[in-house]
C-alpha cells in the first residue's frame, strides 16, 4: 500500500468519499496573529477535514485502503475566536513507516455540537485521548466504553484547557458549589 503524500488524502476524499468532508471551514483560512501566536493558520488548503459523524468511515477507509493502522494521537485545540474545538486524528503506516496522516474534525463549542463517534472500538489506543478530550475540552465521544474524567475529579465543573475557563494567576475561579 502506498503512503500518502500531504494534501492527497483531502483529494482521494473528495472522490471516493464526497459526503464525508466537511466544506463549512474551508472558507476560514486565515493568517492573523492569535492570542496565542503569531501568523497561526487555521486552515490550510491541504487539511482533510471530515464530517464529527464520518471519522469512523475516513479512519477506516485510510486504514483498509492505505495501510494506516496505527492511531498515535489525537489531539483537541480550541479556537475561541473561531467558536470551534478541532480534533486532530494523526495516523501512521506501521508496516510501511513514512510520514503521518493527518485526519481533523471541527465542532462547534457548545454542548449540543461537542460530539464526536468515538474509535476506541476499533483503535484501544484511542481510549485515554478520548477521555482526555472530554476532560479538558468537553468533548463527548458516544461509543467509548468509559468516558469518564481522566485528570480532574469528579465533581469539578468546567473544562480546563478551554481557552474561556476562568483563570486568576494561579487559582482556578470555577464554582464548586462551596
Amino acid at each position: 500500500m502506498a503512503l500518502l503524500a500531504r494534501g492527497e488524502l483531502r483529494s482521494i476524499l473528495q472522490t471516493e468519499l464526497p459526503n464525508v468532508l466537511d466544506g463549512r471551514w474551508d472558507t476560514q483560512a486565515t493568517d492573523q496573529a492569535e492570542a496565542h501566536g503569531e501568523g497561526q493558520t487555521v486552515l490550510l488548503d491541504f487539511d482533510a477535514v471530515v464530517k464529527a459523524e464520518a471519522i469512523i468511515e475516513v479512519a477506516h477507509f485510510v486504514r483498509d485502503k492505505f495501510g494506516y493502522d496505527l492511531l498515535s494521537n489525537i489531539t483537541a485545540v480550541d479556537y475561541l475566536k473561531h467558536g470551534i474545538i478541532e480534533l486532530v486524528y494523526q495516523f501512521y503506516n506501521a508496516a510501511e513507516a513514512g510520514p503521518d496522516l493527518r485526519v481533523r474534525v471541527r465542532i462547534g463549542r457548545s454542548p449540543e455540537e461537542c460530539i464526536v463517534p468515538s474509535l476506541t472500538p476499533t483503535w484501544p489506543g484511542a481510549d485515554l485521548q478520548e477521555r482526555e478530550a472530554y476532560d479538558m475540552y468537553g468533548v463527548v465521544f458516544p461509543g467509548h466504553p468509559n468516558l469518564a474524567r481522566i485528570y480532574m475529579w469528579d465533581e469539578f465543573k468546567g473544562f480546563p484547557m478551554r481557552k474561556d475557563f476562568p483563570k486568576t494567576g494561579d487559582k482556578y475561579t470555577h464554582v464548586t458549589g462551596e
